[in-house]
């Protein structure tokens, strides 16, 4: 039964998901997803559908666009706690997805929960 890593994080994904719908308690969702050159958060009301507020490094405001490292994941999780803040929401659930937590998911999470979200 051997995986490829596309398989693993599939399975990762799923994992982290299911665990968030059974304790998010109608928190909104903070969703990550990150490319091999973006790195792009939104935040999402799971029981309305929609998206309360976005933030990536494809904008042109933030100053790193095109850019995927560390300082430019700080930037966004910046720009998404802010916004997050003008749309009334503090409290949420982290959605890192398949991805591990460390390096640039991590830079995202510590930068939002220094601009104000409770995570």
């Amino acid at each position: 039964m051997a995986l490829n890593k596309r398989e693993l994080f599939l399975k990762r994904r799923l994992r982290v998901r299911n665990k968030l719908r059974a304790t998010s308690d109608g928190r909104p969702r903070l969703s990550v997803h990150r490319s091999s050159k973006n790195i792009s958060v939104q935040l999402i009301d799971d029981a309305k559908g929609v998206t309360l507020a976005a933030a990536s490094t494809l904008e042109k405001d933030l100053g790193v666009v095109g850019k995927n490292n560390v300082e430019a994941a700080a930037k966004v999780g910046a720009a998404i706690a802010e916004r997050a803040k003008k749309a009334g929401v503090e409290d949420v659930v982290f959605d890192r997805g398949g991805f591990l937590f460390h390096g640039k998911i991590k830079a995202l999470a510590d930068a939002a929960r220094e601009g104000g979200l409770k995570f």
